[in-house]
């Protein structure tokens, strides 16, 4: 790591991914404004007291084809900026793995949210391949169970109704209060607690600059507001970093 170069903070919401296929769901065209009731499908209670809820829950995964995504250039861009030499972590609300894909190192991914790559068994706490719960699915399985106890299966994801783990939100929070410069990209800054990052770097001098397609919460804490799109907007704000030619660097 290059002492002399910013440590750069990178939280990273659904709208990086939605060039490679995945929708985001707060945006105008998002899922929770297509289908509210959607979100039921990972919600944490509904999931575990309804067989029927877990059924369309897996025809939404495997329908989603989010396992078969790949990265896309804003992805691409960020493992960039780590071959570059320039100290980063990215701070992800997001499940699909897609900044590992690009290239990033695993050590500099903080997945706020968990992954939907795996899935766990709610009672031995059994891991697997996501993959391999989905081809049982498309094998005619309405609601595959654990292997191992025959229990209920669910993604390794953070659900609405439960808390994010507390080691990995410390993890968040320590890189939020030590970085120079916090990239918020393609993120509503609406969900607690991963909101509050961007103001938490702000609070301890870091220099914010929001990338993102819509008003987001924090905009009037930015040194720098970005609206075009994140896959053109990102490689070019990685390239000024790179270059030191940000006026806080």
């Amino acid at each position: 790591m290059n002492e002399k170069r910013p440590l750069v903070a990178v939280l990273t919401g659904a709208g990086i991914s939605t060039d490679s296929g995945i929708p985001d769901y707060r945006g105008p065209q998002g899922l929770w404004q297509r289908d509210p009731s959607a979100q039921e499908l990972v919600t944490l209670q509904p999931y575990l007291a309804s067989t029927e809820v877990r059924r369309r829950s897996w025809l939404m995964r495997r329908d989603a084809g989010a396992l078969a995504a790949e990265p896309n250039a804003g992805h691409r861009a960020l493992a960039d900026l780590e071959r570059a030499g320039v100290p980063v972590r990215v701070l992800t609300q997001n499940v699909d793995g897609l900044h590992q894909a690009a290239g990033l190192s695993a050590r500099k991914v903080i997945e706020l949210h968990g992954t939907a790559t795996e899935v766990q068994c709610v009672r031995c706490r059994a891991v697997g391949p996501m993959a391999a719960a989905l081809e049982r699915v498309a094998a005619g399985e309405d609601d595959p169970a654990c292997e191992q106890c025959g229990d209920v299966l669910r993604p390794r994801t953070v659900m609405f109704g439960e808390a994010l783990d507390e080691r990995v939100l410390g993890q968040a929070d320590a890189v939020a209060k030590a970085c120079q410069v916090f990239l918020a990209v393609g993120s509503s800054l609406q969900v607690m607690p991963a909101a509050l990052l961007p103001r938490i770097a702000v609070e301890h001098g870091a220099r914010l600059i929001v990338v993102n397609g819509e008003p987001t919460p924090c905009d009037g804490e930015a040194a720098e507001v970005i609206r075009e799109p994140i896959s053109q907007a990102l490689p070019e704000l990685v390239r000024r970093l790179v270059d030191g030619d940000l006026a806080a660097l």
